[in-house]
């Protein structure tokens, strides 16, 4: 396996785990008491409904468990455009036949299995090098891309649903966790996406239940920092954190809810091109 370019991301498994299964546990839930009607519901990923929705994160987790994906010819429809999006779209359109008690069983069967087989995993499994959606990483970082995913899903069902999350329920371990990995992804969006100028200093504050501050540094390249060696930021980007993680996943598109201090011709380019993810 070719070495990664950075350093591999060494993460304590329990504290990932923990996270993954409170998503998957806070998904069963709304599924559990969800009327039949509600799984044709869309979300804010064109062309999936809620059911969709559950198919991929089942397709996912079953590819990881070594099953092949479904055969099918899905790269005609507009919102696939890549490999991994038609891979996602055959098992989603493998399992539209399929009843609504059949899927949520499956569902249950295949986090039940990944769970057993995560638990049991050691750890120098657990921190070798493999290959992940973001590049060659640990398996680890690869749990907690899972965890961002799924995390990420859960609120396309709850906005499917109108049914948002509770304070308590962003304060949770999943939420903190799909933060920590999108996080790693602002000195992209910062410096190649939103076009931020050498020697800017950025700062995104997150308010609400998932508040922190993400800073990024442009020096040569873009990169997330710890903080600014007691300079003052060149740029504030103060926003709610659940809208933060819309505006990145493409759910959402920038509003007046966003404010800006410093130079805001920056902030309002870095927000404009937020979404990074695929």
């Amino acid at each position: 396996m070719t070495s990664p370019s950075r350093p591999l991301t060494l993460l304590d498994k329990a504290t990932v785990l923990d996270g993954l299964f409170a998503s998957w546990d806070d998904i069963d839930r709304l599924l559990g008491a969800l009327p039949e009607e509600s799984w044709t519901a869309a979300t804010p990923l064109p062309g999936w409904c809620v059911g969709d929705v559950v198919a991929h994160i089942i397709g996912t987790e079953s590819m990881l468990q070594g099953v092949p994906t479904p055969e099918g010819d899905v790269s005609g429809l507009d919102h696939v455009r890549n490999p991994i999006g038609e891979m996602n779209e055959c098992w989603i359109r493998s399992m539209r036949g399929e009843s609504t008690a059949a899927v949520l069983e499956r569902y249950r069967g295949i986090t039940a299995e990944r769970r057993a087989v995560l638990s049991a995993m050691g750890d120098d499994e657990w921190n070798a090098q493999s290959v992940t959606p973001a590049g060659p990483d640990t398996y680890g970082r690869f749990m907690r891309i899972r965890t961002f995913d799924c995390w990420m899903h859960e609120q396309d069902i709850r906005d499917a649903l109108s049914q948002p999350p509770t304070d308590a329920d962003l304060r949770g371990p999943a939420a903190g966790l799909a933060l920590d990995e999108m996080t790693t992804s602002m000195g992209f969006v910062v410096g190649k996406k939103g076009g931020a100028p050498e020697g800017s200093r950025v700062a995104i504050e997150l308010t609400g239940p998932l508040d922190r501050v993400i800073r990024d540094a442009v020096d040569g390249r873009a990169a997330v920092v710890d903080d600014f060696g007691g300079a003052e930021p060149t740029t504030v980007i103060r926003l709610d954190g659940l809208q933060f993680t819309k505006l990145a996943g493409g759910r959402a598109s920038a509003s007046a809810e966003v404010e800006y201090a410093g130079d805001a011709e920056v902030g309002r380019r870095i927000v404009d091109n937020l979404a990074y993810v695929i």
